[in-house]
């Protein structure tokens, strides 16, 4: 496995922790996420894992999929491949939780999206700031509506305003903000053992194959907001000003077109 992630098992195999490992941002580049696709195939599951942890090394989830790659000429190789990672965490046969540390941003937050459980560490700021770059987050636009609801996720969507730790609890995003006193991944595994490890690792399979039914035409969306993005962003000048005046550190020059 790639450097890039880390790996460490926890609560005798039953709990798999995958780091992203490239702090401070964790920036999400074609190498990161091919070892998380890697990480996330349903093969890679044994029978007695209850629980898979993806959390950010070094304070910060991450900062999102890799600005540089979303370039006119990588754009559509880094879509494909985010929007796999998507399918596979949301289709993975246990549940996945997100232990969100300080920012998680843009792709980074669309995984988090795919993921069954959420729990973020105070102050923790989560949202897709895409808006403001001239171009729009595909998996947002398409898993939002179950995730936070129509109102919120629009919001977030067309301004890329952030939510909070105790904003994500109160949409029903977060199953829990962990208090400031205690480590991260140590608080989450105690809620572990509290709520899961009890369980039968075959219920809880079964349990995520039919609670899961219901995001499949989310999943499906992900295609038609993809060819959006190819079709209509990439050849336009503010999809593109956008991402070069980020990576220039200048202000865009919108031409409304």
């Amino acid at each position: 496995m790639s450097g890039c992630l880390q790996i460490s098992h926890h609560e005798q195999g039953c709990v798999r922790v995958l780091s992203l490992n490239r702090p401070r941002g964790n920036i999400l580049d074609s190498e990161m996420m091919e070892a998380l696709c890697a990480a996330f195939d349903p093969e890679q599951a044994p029978p007695k894992l209850r629980l898979v942890v993806l959390r950010g090394v070094g304070g910060n989830f991450s900062y999102g999929a890799s600005v540089a790659e979303h370039r006119k000429d990588q754009a559509a190789a880094m879509l494909k491949t985010i929007h796999e990672l998507v399918r596979r965490i949301a289709r993975f046969p246990v549940p996945v939780a997100a232990l969100v540390e300080g920012r998680c941003l843009g792709g980074a937050f669309e995984l988090v999206l795919a993921c069954h459980l959420v729990f973020a560490a105070q102050g923790a700021r989560m949202g897709c700031p895409e808006i403001k770059l001239g171009v729009f987050p595909p998996v947002l636009a398409a898993l939002g509506s179950y995730r936070l609801g129509a109102p919120t996720a629009e919001r977030m969507l067309l301004t890329g305003c952030e939510l909070t730790a105790q904003e994500s609890l109160e949409r029903g995003l977060s199953a829990a903000v962990l208090a400031a006193a205690d480590e991260p991944l140590q608080a989450l595994l105690g809620w572990y053992s509290e709520h899961l490890a009890s369980l039968s690792a075959f219920a809880l399979r079964q349990s995520v194959q039919a609670v899961r039914r219901p995001m499949e035409p989310h999943l499906a969306l992900l295609d038609a907001n993809e060819q959006q993005y190819l079709a209509q962003i990439l050849p336009s000048h503010d999809g593109n000003e956008g991402i070069e005046a980020f990576l220039a550190k200048r202000k865009p020059s919108w031409q409304d077109r």
